[in-house]
């Protein structure tokens, strides 16, 4: 919602203040069709030129994103440290126990209490590998730190393939704005023989090119791509509690311990409460009496 009022606000503001002033919005208009053919066929084939096809779908599908925003909700941090409060219960207790989730996690009990995790293959796969390798006495917290970190740093950079793309094509179109305007200040010299005021629409339509590529830049393409940024930054905050969570784990503190090193380790604006995820934990605890 709050990107479609940005939207709105946009054009309000530019477009409302240029016919406050006593702007005209006719020879905009007129010229806006054709400027647009060029500046947006250009930017869309540079964009084409310079990704794959996964790469293009991939962008086209996260835009939605701007409008969505993360994917996981405050909520979702407290049902994945009851997850993990779960699983690391099972594997303190029955190491024999836990396979049975990690080799086979969608048809687990404990994965099917949480359905929006459940259906995300990189969380449900980063949980599962990283507690079986503890199971097969691959321990070394440090060591699983490591491949953790390197394992997320290669998951972000491939999520902002989107943001990256985007921030292309917003460097690209003032440039893209010229060339269009170059071709109408071309147009404009071959009727030269032209009373004045023709030649100042001609003129004027030329300069709608430059005012195209600036305000697709800057207005829109520019803050879609720095939205994509922010939210999947937000997104990645996920994973990085999952390490937390299962690091602490393996230096073996107790899990109460390990899940509070999780919330803490939460930015504060999805960190659940400490009351609310108590009360959480108590309901698991007294599921699995």
């Amino acid at each position: 919602m709050i990107g479609i009022i940005g939207i709105i606000v946009i054009f309000a503001m530019v477009f409302g203040g240029y016919l406050a002033a006593g702007g005209k919005l006719t020879i905009i208009l007129k010229s806006l069709p054709f400027e647009m053919m060029m500046i947006g066929g250009a930017a869309t084939g540079a964009f084409l030129i310079s990704n794959d096809m996964p790469a293009i779908k991939h962008t086209i599908k996260d835009i939605a994103k701007v409008f969505k925003g993360a994917k996981w909700k405050a909520d979702d941090y407290r049902d994945l440290l009851c997850l993990l409060f779960s699983l690391i219960r099972v594997a303190k207790s029955s190491p024999v126990d836990l396979e049975k989730h990690t080799e086979d996690p969608q048809a687990s009990d404990l994965f099917s209490k949480y359905p929006k995790i459940q259906s995300d293959k990189e969380v449900v796969d980063l949980i599962c590998d990283t507690l079986r390798s503890a199971s097969m006495n691959y321990d070394d917290p440090h060591q699983v730190e490591e491949i953790l970190d390197k394992r997320m740093e290669s998951n972000l950079h491939h999520a902002m393939h989107s943001s990256h793309a985007l921030q292309t094509v917003a460097d690209g179109l003032p440039a893209l704005g010229i060339v269009a305007a170059v071709l109408g200040v071309i147009k404009t010299m071959g009727s030269i023989d032209q009373p004045p005021e023709i030649l100042g629409r001609l003129i004027g339509g030329a300069l709608v090119g430059t005012f195209l590529g600036v305000f697709l830049a800057y207005g829109l393409v520019g803050p879609f791509a720095s939205k994509l940024q922010a939210v999947t930054e937000e997104d990645s905050h996920f994973y990085h509690l999952i390490r937390e969570v299962l690091v602490a784990n393996l230096h073996d503190h107790a899990a109460a311990i390990c899940i509070e090193v999780g919330r803490q380790n939460t930015p504060s604006h999805i960190r659940p409460g400490f009351g609310d995820l108590e009360e959480a934990l108590k309901a698991v605890k007294q599921e699995a009496a």
